[in-house]
């Protein structure tokens, strides 16, 4: 919300949406200290989303975005999904770059963001 001045448009998911075994919630430690999060939820029989990734600000820069898409790419592979997709907001400018540099290619906008211009979304095979 921070960039974007309001909520974005998918909403807050229910936390059913991760659960086995159609989806997966992930969380990265360092010492102890969680620092990192995404979910893998069921967008169809062959495509999985991935949602809420985040990781905390002091953490930023080190590389745990990039190993926790990794790993939730892996994690909707295991679940027998073909693609995952996601979507981000316009002015996720290190969002944006990540999911370029790992293969993601941008897609029309879907579902409750199909008419929000502030949303970009991308979709990628496994």
């Amino acid at each position: 919300m921070e960039r974007h001045g309001r909520p974005g448009s998918g909403g807050e998911p229910p936390s059913s949406d991760f659960a086995l075994p159609d989806g997966a919630f992930l969380v990265g430690s360092v010492d102890g200290l969680d620092v990192a999060c995404g979910g893998v939820a069921r967008f169809d029989a062959e495509t999985a989303e991935i949602r809420r990734m985040y990781v905390v600000m002091e953490h930023r820069g080190a590389g745990f975005s990039r190993r926790m898409l990794g790993a939730l790419e892996a994690e909707a592979r295991s679940l027998g999904y073909r693609r995952v997709r996601l979507e981000t907001g316009v002015h996720q400018h290190e969002a944006l770059s990540l999911y370029r540099s790992a293969g993601f290619e941008e897609i029309p906008r879907y579902g409750p963001y199909a008419d929000d211009e502030l949303s970009v979304c991308f979709e990628k095979p496994l």
